[in-house]
């Protein structure tokens, strides 16, 4: 990944993007070319010595049987947003400005081991069910449905977890304008409802209102 040095994510957030991951992309170079399949996935930061993305896809899906060439590639998308120039403040200066796209990213690389058991695909659909149901008034759980469903829909996926070796990250946040433009960004976001996006544009500057000591 093109990473500037005032784009590189700090460990903090790439912690917080892999901690709370949603779904990524997992990408593999195989003999028959590139696969891709989007998946939810859980963090598990007992395994390996980076720690491992657990997912799983449906049996039929051809990406777990097919070895991959290499590492493997998980692609986890934080925060994304068009930025108007019409929310810089130097647009008022001297008018060049021109339009770009917020984002934080992490290209996760490791290597792909497949778990084709029941007892680990059980143990890996409960944990990420618990992720997303808990907190809600009215949480579901895998136990609410009958067992020999269950059981069935286990024997139609298959478990993948991609074991990190290395990670790159970025996070293009408005960090190459000035204070005012930055505040202009995230004023602009928050205008249009893109609260989270508006939050990390103020999170990656120290100075801005609410970072400051």
């Amino acid at each position: 990944m093109y990473i500037p040095a005032h784009f590189a994510a700090e460990p903090d957030a790439v912690r917080n993007l892999l901690a709370h991951p949603g779904a990524a992309n997992l990408v593999t170079m195989t003999d028959a070319g590139l696969l891709a399949t989007l998946l939810p996935v859980a963090v598990n930061p007992g395994v390996g010595e980076h720690g491992s993305l657990q997912a799983h896809m449906a049996r039929s899906n051809p990406q777990w049987s097919t070895a991959p060439t290499g590492e493997a590639l998980a692609i986890i998308q934080g925060p994304d947003d068009y930025v108007s120039p019409s929310w810089y403040a130097s647009k008022a200066e001297h008018g060049r400005v021109v339009p770009t796209w917020n984002y934080s990213t992490a290209h996760v690389y490791g290597e792909l081991v497949v778990h084709d058991d029941a007892g680990w695909l059980a143990r890996h659909v409960r944990h990420l069910t618990g992720l997303h149901e808990g907190g809600r008034q009215d949480p579901w759980a895998v136990d609410d449905a009958p067992e020999k469903f269950i059981a069935g829909q286990l024997r139609a996926i298959v478990g993948v977890e991609l074991v990190i070796t290395r990670i790159e990250a970025k996070e293009k946040l408005s960090q190459n304008r000035s204070a005012a433009d930055a505040a202009g960004v995230a004023a602009g976001l928050r205008s249009i409802g893109r609260e989270t996006g508006a939050a990390a544009v103020e999170r990656v500057r120290p100075n801005a209102p609410g970072n400051r000591s």
